[in-house]
């Protein structure tokens, strides 16, 4: 792994400890929000993601059959990973909050920390390898001739 690879895959905790450290901002700090938003809608999806990657980059995806856009692909490849990365945070967030609030122990720090600590773990797990492309050729089914 290269020193830019691990920075890349290190940006993510990274920024859920820097939320972690704006929390001794004052309590109407833009800078605050901005830092704790920021991480809760980003990071846990981008570190969920980045594992993920491999086995979606797979399979890349079908354009209209009248293709106007010769980057279609590559659009829409983004564009998943950027809704997955949203999305696969709020689920992150929303799961953490109600074992949290059953628990009985919610507390906004205490979820920042949990994610933040789910967040740097994930980071170190090796990426997912891509399962291999569907055979082509049809299979016969046993004792029959080809």
């Amino acid at each position: 792994m290269t020193p830019q690879e691990l920075v890349v895959r290190m940006l993510p905790p990274f920024g859920g400890w820097l939320a972690l450290a704006a929390l001794a901002l004052p309590g109407g700090s833009p800078l605050r929000g901005a830092a704790v938003v920021l991480f809760l809608a980003a990071g846990p999806g981008a570190v969920v993601v980045r594992v993920c990657a491999p086995a979606l980059g797979a399979r890349p995806a079908e354009g209209p059959v009248e293709r106007r856009d010769p980057d279609f692909t590559r659009h829409s490849d983004l564009l998943e990973r950027l809704m997955l990365v949203l999305f696969l945070s709020i689920g992150a967030v929303m799961l953490v909050a109600t074992v949290l609030i059953a628990t009985h122990t919610f507390s906004a720090q205490r979820l920042l920390l949990t994610l933040t600590l789910l967040t740097t773990l994930a980071a170190f797990c090796p990426p997912l390898r891509a399962s291999p492309p569907p055979r082509t050729t049809p299979r016969t089914p046993k004792g029959s001739a080809p």
